[in-house]
């Protein structure tokens, strides 16, 4: 039997941390987080340690044929949302969406749809929502503080709540490794849609929205930002009323909703038979299977653009590639992650954390402290992806020996992860959606804080709530909540 772990178990996670978030390098953190732990198991030899950590630790990472077959899924989805985005459609379809718009809470209610709408990538949304409708926001008085919120809060939000784009997929990965090394009886899709309904910041974020436009309610700088855009001259913006998207194609919004259907029918019909999505279906089935689909869509979408004349079959295949090399940083990071996650179980970090808060906590408190802890991690790193990474390995295992709720402790991650990134000054989210409006970052970041905040306290006592009373309805009655809390924000304020 192996003796009990120490607090040096600890010190991989702990250097791949404090490189984190000195550095804003995740993979560096894990990078040397990973070398440690292989020179703790192995002995202090740092060259031997360093062909120890590629040959029994990383290669067996890549050869594995799950691993494998993420690594296949993540390349298929990297290069169809690269074609997406090339294709000038998700552009198209926001300015198609946005025709007919005669009023401020309209126009804002349409920008936060085309969000939702442009689902597939939490990166890429905010460069076609937002040059698409910047002009619009300025003529009808809109500040672009309040458009670099729409953009942002759709994002991510909703990314993380779809299960077969990057974010599931990156997400089910990490999963999977804690269900092995704990002989769990459950799969990473199933426990992943069992976290969905506790996932309160990313429902929280994407309600506040129409909720906050309906009552006619902003607060703290936002408040300001709108009061100078009502008084404000529209800038002339000539680069948001073209339909070009990046790359010089003529986008058309068919690029967008018919690759998208024939992914959703083609997933059903390959998964469909075996009970997909209400069933269990083989892990190594579901990755095939939408793999399938996802290549199938974009023959589909690579047909459109050649039959409308706007891409070569050359350049389309130059960007699918691209697309799928964007994916490099991610699958590296996986790697890194799988493996560090099972030297961190020979060293018995996992057991370490689980007796140290089973000794200290009770149960219930498990989900709101792991949701404390992402939450900061993300937000000094700026990386929800990276997060992730590094607090799985030790939530489940906890979770596993207080006998907490897994669905619970996987949405507290998911949820912190997510609050710290949207709440983050250096996260990638945070300055791509400055951009996409066209305003300075830091600008961004301190009109959208107060919003997060508010979100990031109702989600902390939603997961109280869930976690000390098992109550499947949290969700709703944080809904109430929310909608509670800005009527009586706006009873304190003077009408906008």
């Amino acid at each position: 039997m192996a003796p009990d772990p120490t607090i040096l178990s600890l010190a991989p996670i702990a250097l791949a941390l404090v490189l984190s978030i000195a550095t804003r390098q995740v993979i560096l953190g894990l990078f040397a987080g990973l070398y440690l732990s292989v020179l703790m198991i192995h002995g202090p030899a740092p060259i031997d340690g360093l062909v120890t950590l590629i040959r029994d630790h990383v290669v067996p990472e890549v050869i594995d044929p799950y691993n494998a077959g993420v690594l296949v899924l993540l390349a298929c989805i990297g290069g169809f949302v690269a074609l997406l985005e090339r294709s000038g459609g998700g552009t198209a379809l926001a300015l198609s969406l946005s025709k007919g718009v005669m009023t401020r809470t309209r126009v804002q209610l349409t920008a936060w749809g085309s969000g939702i709408l442009i689902f597939f990538s939490d990166l890429g949304t905010p460069l076609i929502v937002g040059p698409a409708f910047r002009s619009m926001f300025d003529r009808f008085h809109v500040s672009r503080q309040k458009l670099a919120y729409l953009i942002d809060t759709t994002a991510s939000p909703v990314a993380i709540l779809i299960p077969f784009i990057g974010w599931g997929v990156y997400i089910m990965s990490l999963l999977n490794q804690q269900i092995e090394h704990l002989d769990l009886s459950r799969q990473d899709y199933e426990l992943l849609l069992s976290a969905l309904p506790y996932q309160f910041y990313a429902w929280l974020a994407l309600s506040s929205v129409p909720i906050m436009l309906l009552l006619r309610v902003e607060f703290c700088p936002m408040r300001a930002a709108e009061a100078v855009a009502k008084t404000a001259n529209p800038s002339v913006d000539v680069a948001q009323n073209s339909t070009t998207a990046r790359g010089g194609a003529q986008g058309r919004a068919i690029f967008i909703w018919l690759p998208l259907a024939v992914l959703g029918v083609m997933l059903f019909w390959i998964l469909g038979p075996q009970g997909f999505p209400f069933e269990r279906v083989s892990g190594t089935d579901f990755r095939a299977g939408l793999s399938s689909a996802y290549i199938l869509a974009t023959l589909t979408l690579v047909s459109l653009m050649a039959i409308f004349r706007t891409q070569s079959l050359m350049s389309s295949l130059t960007a699918y590639i691209n697309g799928m090399t964007r994916m490099m940083p991610i699958a590296v990071m996986l790697l890194l992650a799988w493996a560090m996650s099972h030297c961190l179980a020979q060293l018995g970090a996992d057991r370490f954390v689980a007796q140290a808060l089973a000794a200290q906590f009770d149960r219930t408190l498990l989900p709101p402290l792991i949701f404390i802890v992402a939450c900061l991690i993300s937000f000094a790193t700026g990386s929800s992806w990276g997060t992730f990474a590094l607090i799985f390995p030790l939530a489940l295992p906890a979770a596993v020996a207080m006998d907490a709720s897994l669905a619970l402790s996987v949405a507290a991650v998911l949820s912190g992860g997510l609050f710290g990134d949207h709440a983050s000054p250096i996260s990638e989210t945070t300055i791509l959606a400055s951009a996409g409006a066209d305003i300075d970052t830091f600008e961004h970041f301190r009109t959208q804080l107060p919003y997060a905040l508010m979100n990031g306290a109702l989600c902390l006592a939603g997961l109280f709530l869930a976690s000390a009373t098992s109550l499947v309805w949290s969700l709703p009655i944080l809904l109430a909540a929310q909608l509670t809390c800005l009527a009586l924000i706006k009873q304190r304020l003077k009408p906008s």
